[in-house]
């Protein structure tokens, strides 16, 4: 009886058509802003399987916290078109370079010096953005975001478009939108009442407050979380976290919420001190890859496209108005947060004065260049 290896080297016809959109290495569309590796595949017990591979998907955007231009958008989804039609590629895992930040969504100095006040050219970038994201769900290969940082706004809602995230626990989560004149719905807002309940998005959508690797495993928004932070030698849990108790004396969970005070500022000041060594989350992806490599491909592609249904369901029955609504926005309150964002500092802040914003409006005060230039930080 012939083996399967035997099998194989005399049934595979010896031309294969190419089903990609482009013969182009992805990586020549944006000056090697996104990368595209692919990665021997491993088992569970961690030797190398032959011919086939994981597909490294790879913001290398580090100086602007992995934000995405434009062009960035172009080789994403040009980049999970080839991991979804290649034979050979078991599982994408999508990351960012660095330790500080997966993404941190679009890039605002692009919005604020090209798309503000172009309502037009914005609605053109967001057919694109839509694209990336429906690129994600629509992959025919299981899509692992590795949480190597900061998931904040338009990254959360990549991020959230996965199917499983994977976190060191020194990254946080969360929306920019209310606080930098946009509104998260560019994915969060479908998703995250999927994901984490109606309330909890609530809180997330609106407020705008990060939460902590901790926080988004216990509300079920990641699989896993794991250490990153070094202290002689040693993997300590997130300092800045409460992660060593889950009630507090009113009974409430606290478990993964940030500490206050003292006892933050104390946690900043150890994580500076040590080292961040992001192994452990290697680890654990490659652990997960090598779990989804043991199932039959085409059960594996069914039960995704079967599971993600209530996100794509939310999606597809709002991008196009979100699109139209997103881009009209530039004309007002994106125009002025997106430039306040891009011209703040640490020192002046990056956010308007809402204040007298609403003090203007409540007295039928115009949207005008003056009264824009009166609500930058510092002015």
């Amino acid at each position: 009886m012939a083996t399967t290896d035997e099998i194989i080297k005399r049934t595979a016809p010896s031309h294969l058509i190419d089903h990609n959109l482009i013969d182009r290495d992805v990586e020549s569309l944006c000056d090697g802003m996104v990368k595209y590796e692919k990665r021997p595949a491993k088992r569970k017990d961690g030797s190398v399987v032959q011919g086939l591979y994981n597909a490294w998907i790879i913001f290398n955007n580090p100086k602007q916290f992995n934000s995405y231009t434009t062009d960035m958008v172009k080789a994403t989804i040009l980049a999970f078109r080839r991991a979804s039609v290649d034979r050979e590629v078991n599982a994408v895992v999508f990351t960012g370079v660095g330790e500080k930040a997966f993404c941190t969504g679009g890039n605002t100095k692009e919005y604020a010096e090209y798309y503000a006040g172009n309502p037009q050219e914005y609605r053109q970038y967001m057919r694109l953005f839509n694209d990336m994201v429906s690129a994600i769900l629509g992959c025919d290969k299981p899509v692992v975001c590795r949480v190597n940082g900061m998931r904040i706004g338009g990254g959360q809602e990549i991020g959230m478009a996965c199917d499983f995230s994977v976190a060191h626990d020194l990254a946080n989560f969360g929306q920019a939108g209310p606080k930098h004149g946009s509104a998260a719905i560019g994915g969060a807002t479908d998703f995250l009442p999927v994901m984490i309940g109606c309330e909890q998005a609530m809180v997330s959508g609106t407020l705008c407050e990060p939460f902590s690797a901790h926080k988004a495993a216990r509300l079920g928004i990641i699989a896993d979380v794991v250490p990153a932070l070094k202290i002689d030698g040693k993997f300590v849990a997130n300092p800045t976290v409460v992660t060593d108790k889950f009630l507090d004396e009113y009974g409430r969970v606290i478990h993964g919420e940030f500490r206050t005070g003292a006892q933050f500022k104390e946690g900043q000041a150890l994580i500076k001190e040590g080292e961040i060594d992001l192994s452990m989350l290697d680890q654990k992806v490659d652990e997960l890859c090598a779990k989804l490599i043991d199932t039959f491909p085409e059960c594996m592609t069914k039960s995704l496209e079967e599971l993600r249904k209530p996100k794509l369901d939310a999606w597809n029955a709002n991008k196009e108005n979100s699109r139209a609504w997103l881009a009209l926005n530039m004309m007002n309150e994106a125009r002025t947060g997106f430039r306040a964002f891009n011209e703040g500092t640490k020192e002046t802040g990056r956010e308007i004065e809402f204040v007298k914003l609403r003090q203007g409006l409540a007295v039928g005060t115009p949207w005008t260049e003056e009264l824009v230039d009166s609500l930058m930080p510092g002015a």
